[in-house]
């Protein structure tokens, strides 16, 4: 009996601590968003929340006042989009419109291959 305690004990440990990991690794790969944008919610900031940006109608975000090229987006924020853009979304805004003049008020984040697989997990686990 003490055995089997001792065991569901070390076992609930590790598994909260992976919990904790995983917490953590998503919390590294948002931080640079979190500076212009909410995590925990859909409410603007800067930027607009990110709560439920994947899956969601670019530049649909209640209360954001978008540039040009984002009011008018055609596409959805999917892992191919989002790879792109928080690479360099300067020049994803041009890809994706087909506008070489399009704008957005974003910098580029650089977060780019692996950085964003993970900032793309991340936001999907919002």
């Amino acid at each position: 009996m003490k055995k089997t305690l001792m065991i569901a004990a070390a076992a609930a440990f590790v598994m909260g601590g992976m919990a904790a990991t995983t917490a953590t690794a998503e919390a590294g790969a948002l931080g640079k968003c979190k500076a212009c944008h909410h995590l925990d919610s859909d409410k603007k900031k800067v930027g607009p929340g990110l709560k439920t940006v994947f899956g969601r109608k670019a530049g649909t975000a209640p209360g954001m006042k978008y540039s040009k090229a984002l009011a008018n987006a055609d596409w959805t924020w999917d892992e191919e989009h989002l790879k792109e853009w928080v690479c360099n979304s300067k020049e994803a805004i041009k890809k994706f419109t087909g506008d070489d003049h399009a704008k957005t008020k974003m910098p580029p984040q650089k977060k780019c291959g692996d950085k964003a697989d993970a900032v793309i997990a991340a936001l999907k686990a919002l």
